[in-house]
């Protein structure tokens, strides 16, 4: 099977051909050696199955960062290229372009965004283009599917570049073919680059920037709490219930088994919240409680993402950011962080240098819950008396240790944060097939990573109970439990499991019959202590034993500090 590889500069609108060519059934992975994903996908061409790869983003094949070294290190293993371009910026594009065809590789390009050209008034001599570069060039619309059709029949006549790449005149050789190719025509701004100019500027950017935050938590709100109330909950109960009382009946309440399948009873019934079993609480609070959020999050970042706002977001906050000692884009893995932390972590591979990287990834592993962990505290947070308060003094505290811990990393690491340099696209209608994609693609992996670490963290609770562990750890660690943080031994059980799954740590404090006052302190804790397992393999193997360490070390004193100033202040 060939291998096809889509290559290009970010934003030019890979992934949207991508998904054209091959539709949902693909599969994500880490490059060897690396933790920099790529997608790969089939499809059929002429009876044949051809292999397509979406590489990542690039604007040089001398690389900068560790997404630009997977990209030039992928042309080795591509039979076929095909260059993805945006029409609208032919100039900066050439750039990569012109190092492919100096690699030999057959090669055809896909002049994308062909109607943007249009209505900015670019015209594009496409048969010239396609006799200087000696490559086919085929003007396409990823988002309407325009030019696919004819982009794929052109796959047969991909060409093996022969442009010698020279380093001396490499720009002044793009701006010739330019001037020969392509035609610039004043025309009028339309509403889309008027509101795209208004939310980089401060005045207007940070109104519009708050009303899209609210906008987007309503919509995931909105959007989650339904899929509970109308699909997940029903599901359970007039499914699922049925089949797991008739278990319990079965195995005897009280019984090793039915402890550990079922979970405790709570007044003869199954609490799918609060029995602990791995059939009811290890299914239920990953499926029924935290996948809707999930799946709500998801849809509502990949809309904002390929409608273009997230690097105007970066842009628009650099200003702030610099003042903490951080790049602009560190919004983007905190953005990706309240989705799941571990996609959070791999996005910071987008900072310059080693020092953003940790200290993006430290920030969002101590300060930025995941929407899992989320979903759990507001639902925790609904027993209470006053849900607004609480969530305000979880929130909001873990926003003041953001920029407390940002200034002082400032302080004590050495370096300084570069200044901002990023591909700002135009605001573009979202394509509904790769918003899609994305979000399947995402949640399959919560599912994938967050039911089986569910599973074991109630296994492990059940055992160690049984065990009298918990008790014995309860016993040892009073100290700090309960006086430095005036909770009850019995919340040792949930912050011991909040390494495999902090999700299900916040529900194994529901049944506690915790006050306002401790539930905010146990929930600040538990978000800042330490990452799960996940998250925590992922800072490991992008920051090595000895930096994971460092960090380690103060998520602890932050947790140990937190948790004493709250328990002192409420």
């Amino acid at each position: 099977m060939k291998d096809i590889l889509l290559m290009g500069n970010p934003n030019v609108g890979k992934s949207v051909v991508f998904s054209r060519l091959t539709g949902t059934d693909v599969i994500v992975s880490n490059y060897s050696g690396t933790t920099v994903e790529f997608t790969r996908g089939r499809m059929k061409l002429n009876g044949d199955v051809l292999g397509v790869i979406d590489v990542p983003g690039t604007y040089t094949l001398d690389p900068t960062t560790p997404a630009e070294q997977v990209a030039a290190d992928m042309l080795a293993e591509g039979e076929v290229i095909v260059n993805v371009v945006d029409a609208t910026n032919l100039e900066r594009n050439l750039n990569l372009t012109l190092q492919l065809l100096s690699s030999g590789k057959p090669m055809v390009v896909a002049l994308n965004m062909w109607d943007e050209a249009e209505h900015k008034g670019i015209q594009i001599d496409i048969a010239k283009l396609e006799k200087l570069l000696a490559v086919p060039v085929v003007p396409t619309v990823a988002l309407s599917g325009q030019g696919i059709k004819q982009l794929v029949g052109r796959l047969a006549e991909a060409a093996a570049g022969t442009w010698t790449y020279d380093a001396e005149r490499h720009w002044a050789q793009i701006g010739e073919i330019v001037d020969q190719v392509q035609v610039v025509k004043h025309h009028h701004h339309s509403l889309l680059e008027n509101l795209a100019d208004l939310s980089l500027k401060p005045w207007t950017g940070i109104p519009l920037a708050i009303v899209v935050a609210v906008v987007a938590f309503a919509l995931i709100r909105l959007v989650g709490e339904g899929l509970i109330g109308y699909v997940f909950e029903p599901l359970f109960e007039n499914l699922w219930r049925p089949l797991m009382a008739g278990l319990s009946v079965l195995l005897g309440p009280g019984s090793f088994w039915h402890e550990l399948l079922i979970g405790s009873l709570v007044d003869g019934e199954i609490d799918f919240v609060e029995s602990l079993g791995m059939l009811t609480t290890g299914l239920f609070v990953p499926i029924g409680m935290v996948l809707p959020y999930i799946f709500a999050f998801y849809l509502v970042l990949g809309l904002i993402e390929d409608i273009g706002y997230l690097p105007r977001l970066g842009v628009l906050v650099d200003t702030i950011m610099h003042r903490m000692g951080l790049h602009g884009l560190t919004v983007i893995p905190m953005m990706l962080g309240l989705g799941c932390n571990v996609p959070g972590a791999l996005s910071t591979r987008i900072l310059e240098t080693r020092r953003e990287r940790f200290i993006a990834a430290t920030l969002m592993a101590i300060c930025v819950p995941c929407m899992a962990q989320i979903a759990m505290v507001v639902g925790l947070m609904g027993q209470s008396d006053n849900l607004m308060l609480g969530l305000f003094a979880v929130f909001g505290t873990l926003a003041m240790l953001w920029v407390v811990l940002a200034l002082i990393f400032k302080r004590v690491l050495p370096g300084e944060a570069p200044e901002i340099f990023v591909e700002i696209p135009p605001y573009r209608m979202p394509y509904a097939g790769a918003v899609a994609q994305k979000v399947w693609l995402r949640t399959r992996q919560f599912i994938t990573e967050a039911v089986p670490y569910v599973l074991l963290g109630i296994f492990i609770v059940n055992v160690l109970y049984v065990l009298h562990i918990i008790q014995f750890l309860g016993n040892l660690l009073s100290p700090v439990v309960t006086r430095l943080w005036g909770l009850p031994t019995e919340a040792i059980a949930a912050l011991l499991i909040g390494f495999l799954r902090k999700d299900v740590a916040i529900g194994m404090l529901a049944p506690l019959g915790l006050n306002l006052k401790q539930l905010i302190i146990a929930c600040t804790i538990l978000t800042v202590y330490f990452p799960c397992a996940a998250t925590f393999a992922v800072l490991l193997r992008e920051f090595g034993l000895r930096r994971m360490a460092k960090a380690a070390l103060l998520m602890t004193a932050v947790a140990l500090t937190v948790g004493a100033l709250l328990n002192l202040i409420l």
